[in-house]
């Protein structure tokens, strides 16, 4: 399925399937009941790249107040905020918004005005918020990220194929030598004889050699002279949705795999690079957490789905000049091994 805003490739598109196992109808995030996103870019095609991207579980407007969760930060060097009460508290209250570094304070801000609007009795919330830095192609001290977009981002959340690459939180990222952004995919198995669906969304914005399916491939190999941006840190923000029922403990556990497959696309896991994974599930709470012996398959669905977001979302990016004339390209499809234009590594 190519990409429905720009025509980019999926990574399936090109013939690169990650694991064995079956994916959900759409391979998005979204393929999780009652998980929506959202998108607000914003693109002035010169010194702004940038915007937001929301994850916006249904069930929170469906009358529960919250959801099991857990964050695990593979590197703190970041900004997630309220990352702390979700540790404390294991429950997720708020939808996941994600922005670029500086104005994660703003978007904060105004998923607040977007809780105090649904619960008017509320006098204690707890927004989460995270980000990468898009500074390299944006210019990220003008802060432009202002409320309206968190709202329109949190508002027009839907159901269907989000849109992935240069979109919301992921217009101005890079990763691994290329343009990057969003990303998503999914998977199912059979858990303890029940269906379960796992779906992961990532904001692409990290360091290390592009590696697909266990093949290194450098920038200058791709792109033969090409500057590019060598990025230092940068991060990376992975949101893990499930309807395996699960407690916040083994929630954690599966945050930990999503950051542990970073290190299948080549992660470089640098100094600078804020890597963090939220899981959460909107399974009914009356169902118990399935043991702890039943989660290889859960695992392995995570590692799975967030491999190929992580493709995706540098798949479907094109090549972007921005913030003083810097230019990150996208991955070239004639360039990878085995491709004839379109079909890569089939």
């Amino acid at each position: 399925m190519d990409n429905h805003l720009n025509g980019r490739a999926r990574a399936r598109s090109l013939g690169v399937v990650v694991g064995g196992l079956p994916t959900g109808p759409l391979n998005a995030i979204t393929d999780v009941e009652g998980v929506l996103v959202g998108h607000t870019t914003i693109d002035d095609g010169a010194d702004l790249h940038t915007g937001v991207t929301a994850v916006v579980p249904r069930q929170l407007t469906a009358g529960r107040r919250n959801l099991p969760a857990a964050v695990y930060a593979g590197n703190g060097y970041g900004k997630l905020v309220g990352s702390t009460q979700v540790d404390e508290l294991g429950v997720l209250e708020s939808p996941v918004v994600l922005t670029a570094t500086l104005s994660v304070f703003r978007a904060a801000d105004a998923l607040l005005t977007y809780l105090m609007g649904r619960r008017p009795d509320g006098i204690s919330f707890n927004p989460l918020v995270g980000e990468t830095n898009d500074g390299f192609l944006s210019d990220i001290r003008r802060r432009p990220v202002a409320e309206r977009h968190v709202l329109d981002a949190l508002e027009g959340a839907s159901g269907g194929l989000p849109g992935e690459g240069c979109v919301g939180a992921g217009t101005g990222t890079t990763a691994l030598g290329f343009k990057a952004g969003i990303g998503t995919s999914s998977r199912r198995q059979v858990v303890d004889g029940a269906p379960v669906t796992v779906g992961a969304l990532v904001q692409a914005n990290f360091g290390g050699v592009l590696t697909v399916r266990g093949v290194p491939m450098p920038v200058g190999e791709l792109i033969p002279g090409a500057r590019h941006h060598e990025q230092a840190g940068g991060s990376c923000m992975i949101v893990v949705a499930t309807d395996a029922p699960l407690d916040a403990r083994r929630l954690g556990r599966l945050a930990r795999r999503a950051v542990f497959a970073m290190g299948r696309v080549g992660a470089s896991y640098s100094n600078g690079s804020g890597d963090y994974a939220i899981a959460f599930t909107t399974a009914p709470p009356r169902l118990p957490p399935l043991p702890d012996e039943a989660l290889n398959p859960v695992f392995a669905a995570v590692m799975d789905a967030v491999e190929e977001a992580l493709l995706n979302s540098l798949f479907t990016a094109t090549t972007t000049t921005g913030f003083r004339g810097r230019t990150s390209h996208a991955v070239p499809y004639d360039r990878l091994p085995g491709t004839d234009g379109r079909t890569a590594l089939a």
